[in-house]
């Protein structure tokens, strides 16, 4: 499988159906190649992949990412085999170890001290899987989360590649020399299209409010160059303008390339819209759309 240059991030919880139906329509006639979105608190990953598979024809489909700790390997391999024999081989299966919160407190799980591990057990567990209902695709289109070295390198091994989220454009260098030449770089841009920085930077702070009490980013953006100054009162202007691009569309357009430049293979365009509201920004994602030159 290729990524195309761009792809879309968006969080479908806030929507309900007829705007997912509008969200994969909008984003395959703009002429984007992928449309992410994450697992968190509403929808479950795979059967809303069949939904927003159900109404489009060419747009790739990718969970990311599908929490190993929601379902055993069995369960992902029997999910990735329906999606793809229905609907053309357009779905992608990206999975994450998530994160201790969401895990222990919202699923009631014991989290592992050791992701690398317990994914490595979980790809295992799904080849086998797949022996047992019948063998593997001759590609496994899936992808990990990937932030740190040992996972990065673990999605080169065993994956179709990587999917790094809350990172610089620095970071696709870094995941472009873990993953190998041969593996996808689908690295997340956050965007914020206002050339007044404050206001860029207040709404990236409410955005990205959530992941601060989360330490797999913490410590990325620590191997980053950011220490414990920056994620105080809300994350420093240095990390807000390092993981959100703003500015004007040449600007924007520039941080894009700087990632596919650095060694990513897509360019993952997650939208936060100035005014602070929920939902993609149409008005980015139109004017960064392929189709629009």
């Amino acid at each position: 499988m290729k990524f195309g240059k761009y792809g879309i991030f968006s969080m479908t919880d806030v929507l309900g159906p007829d705007q997912l139906v509008e969200l994969a329509r909008r984003i395959e006639e703009l002429g984007y190649s992928t449309l992410w979105y994450p697992e968190a608190f509403k929808y479950e990953p795979l059967a809303l992949g069949g939904y927003l598979l159900s109404h489009t024809e060419k747009l790739i489909i990718a969970s990311g990412i599908a929490n190993i700790y929601a379902r055993d390997a069995a369960a992902s391999v029997m999910g990735y085999n329906t999606l793809n024999t229905l609907y053309g081989g357009r779905f992608v299966l990206g999975l994450g170890v998530s994160h201790a919160p969401l895990v222990s407190d919202v699923r009631g799980h014991e989290y592992s001290e050791k992701p690398v591990s317990t994914m490595r057990a979980y790809l295992d567990a799904m080849d086998q899987a797949w022996e047992a209902l019948g063998g593997a695709p001759d590609e496994k289109q899936v992808v990990l989360a990937a932030l740190g070295p040992n996972m990065l390198k673990l999605g080169g091994e065993r994956s179709l590649g990587v999917i790094p989220a809350n990172v610089t454009s620095q970071h696709a260098a870094i995941a472009r020399q873990q993953v190998g030449a041969e593996r996808a770089v689908c690295s997340e841009v956050h965007v914020c299209m206002t050339t007044d920085p404050e206001e860029a930077r207040a709404a990236a702070r409410a955005a990205l409010e959530f992941y601060f009490p989360l330490p797999n980013y913490t410590n990325s953006w620590k191997r980053l160059g950011f220490t414990d100054s920056d994620f105080e009162n809300g994350g420093s202007d240095r990390l807000m303008d390092a993981l959100v691009a703003h500015g004007s569309l040449d600007d924007i357009k520039a941080r894009l390339q700087e990632n596919l430049d650095n060694g990513a293979d897509q360019a993952v365009i997650h939208t936060i819209r100035p005014d602070g509201q929920s939902g993609p920004d149409w008005n980015a994602l139109e004017a960064l759309a392929p189709a629009a030159g």
